[in-house]
């Protein structure tokens, strides 16, 4: 286990991988039959495949979720913070 705290948009990212992986392997199991000679499998197998694709986006949107809180994060710690004097 981990000591960090999970930020925004790291759900995102592991339900993205997640569907991703879901994804590549029904690629495999698409593309295998191709290279085995046998029947190829059914057309269920190749929309299942497109999970790929949508896993990546998904993942994306949580990176960008991480970013945005992390610069409101930043933002609010520099207003927070006093102005430094300035030497004249």
């Amino acid at each position: 286990m981990s000591d960090e705290t999970p930020q925004a948009g790291d759900l995102l990212v592991r339900i993205g991988a997640i569907v991703f992986l879901v994804g590549a392997l029904a690629t495999l199991a698409t593309v295998l039959p191709l290279f085995l000679g046998t029947q190829p499998l059914p057309w269920e197998f190749y929309w299942v495949s497109m999970l790929m694709g949508a896993g990546f986006l998904i993942a994306g949107a949580g990176v960008v979720r991480s970013v945005s809180a992390q610069r409101r994060q930043a933002e609010a710690a520099t207003a927070a913070s006093p102005p430094a004097p300035s030497a004249r």
